[in-house]
């Protein structure tokens, strides 16, 4: 697919108009490079990666934005959209195709392509069509960037992660799940919205599946740095289990809610790939709970599994997987998450 016209092409017979406004100071190099640009793709150009790609542009992560997808139509009309918004945007190149080929060089790598599930289709067989279609999508992109970062959206995210470190042979630190994060900060502002504080002072992890068997980390919840649960006992507060398993019920629910409302959740994955594409790319090194490989970590040694964790986030990918302390419930419940996921992965026969 054929990119925009640039306007400065727009002389007589197609003259650069740049080499007339523009002239080049003394001894300068016209080929000097003074920084190195940052490129992300986005495979996929549904609500969701399009949310993904409208906020990575409007906060400035990449120089250079690719899109792919199936349908070349839709695909040209979403690039067009985002190119005429230029002038309120920061600059940054747009380029789409069906072809793998144009996320070349790319830094990172999000997929949010999926197949839809079919009315009365099971789970297994909606998981089994979507792992074929990553095995058309994984092998070009790793191809084309073999040096960069994968980070997977499209759901089941925990397997469909797995199967993409299987079908790129990238190194397990360089394919990440978007997993939990989202979870977790909707974690975070519903206890945020029960207490009356600001979610941002809110420490509060969902781990495990993203999905129904997610944990919810209570034992090491704080706000502004006070671990909740040991205050309220130390004040002799007392406060009821079943109101905390209905607070990570709510977690759960969350996603199905807003689908059946307005049909599909976007802005807020949109937020949370954006926030974890920042930590990647600019090497912040925060720690988010993702989908990374768990095998070694909190006694889960099964099978290659991956689930979220708190992990470190840099430039690396993953650079390590936080020594948080689980109480013997969360770890029980962590260890059947795992187990979960992998009796799905049997079942496709990963």
């Amino acid at each position: 697919m054929q990119k925009s016209p640039s306007a400065s092409s727009l002389g007589p017979g197609g003259l650069d108009l740049t080499q007339a406004f523009f002239k080049p100071i003394q001894n300068s190099d016209p080929h000097s490079i003074t920084k190195r640009n940052i490129k992300i793709s986005v495979i996929g150009v549904g609500n969701v990666g399009m949310a993904i790609a409208q906020t990575i542009i409007s906060q400035d992560l990449a120089d250079e934005l690719a899109l792919v997808d199936a349908k070349p139509d839709k695909l040209r009309g979403e690039m067009l959209d985002l190119q005429h918004a230029a002038a309120f945007l920061p600059r940054t190149k747009i380029n789409a195709s069906v072809d793998y080929s144009v996320t070349a060089g790319s830094d990172l790598c999000i997929v949010t392509a999926g197949a839809r599930q079919n009315p009365g289709e099971s789970r297994l067989n909606l998981l089994q069509r979507n792992v074929a279609l990553f095995s058309n999508i994984i092998p070009p992109v790793a191809k084309h960037s073999p040096d960069s970062i994968l980070l997977i959206v499209s759901n089941p995210v925990d397997v469909l992660t797995h199967v993409s470190w299987k079908l790129s042979g990238f190194p397990s630190n360089r394919v990440i799940g978007s997993g939990t994060n989202l979870d977790s900060s909707r974690f975070r502002f519903l206890i945020a919205d029960h207490l009356d504080v600001n979610a941002q002072d809110v420490q509060a992890f969902i781990v495990g599946e993203h999905g129904d068997s997610s944990v919810a980390l209570w034992s090491s919840i704080s706000i502004g740095g006070v671990p909740v649960l040991s205050f309220l006992q130390n004040q002799q507060i007392a406060f009821e289990k079943e109101t905390l398993e209905n607070i990570h019920k709510a977690v759960v629910d969350s996603a199905y809610e807003v689908i059946s409302l307005k049909g599909y959740t976007s802005w807020a994955i949109g937020y949370s790939v954006a926030n974890l594409a920042r930590s990647l790319l600019r090497d912040q090194r925060k720690i988010h709970p993702v989908s990374v490989l768990a095998k070694g970590f909190y006694g889960i040694d099964g099978g290659d599994v991956f689930l979220s964790l708190p992990a470190q986030l840099g430039r690396g990918g993953v650079l390590g997987v936080t020594n948080i302390h689980l109480t013997d419930e969360e770890m029980q419940r962590l260890r059947k998450s795992a187990e979960t996921i992998l009796e799905v992965q049997s079942q496709l026969g990963l």
